[in-house]
């Protein structure tokens, strides 16, 4: 569910630098994680198993500054192992990600 579109035609390629802020919480709404707490945002490689499966999908649809809602099954998370203290196994997962920048791992210095 899209927040609010980016901006351009490009969207991120699997190989790609992506960098992000996330706020993550449960369905009940409790937040487990936020690079917007730290001020930080959160950098990865897409399509190399770096993230959750959803993030992988969801981030190589997205536009440069585009915000949006995902859910993410456990199937497509954390599955049944769960992680850490904060997220129980089989949780279904919501993220509010927002698509600050991305490029070529090789030549880009996000």
């Amino acid at each position: 569910q899209i927040i609010s579109p980016g901006s351009g035609d490009s969207t991120p390629q699997k190989g790609d630098l992506v960098k992000a802020h996330y706020t993550g919480t449960l369905l009940d709404g409790s937040k487990f994680d936020s690079s917007r707490d730290r001020g930080d945002p959160f950098s990865f490689t897409i399509g190399q198993g770096q993230v959750i499966a959803c993030w992988d999908e969801a981030f190589l649809t997205m536009k440069k500054g585009e915000r949006a809602l995902l859910t993410c099954t456990a199937e497509n998370a954390y599955g049944d192992r769960g992680a850490g203290e904060k997220i129980p196994p089989g949780a279904t997962l919501r993220f509010d990600v927002e698509l600050i920048d991305f490029g070529n791992k090789a030549k880009s210095e996000l």
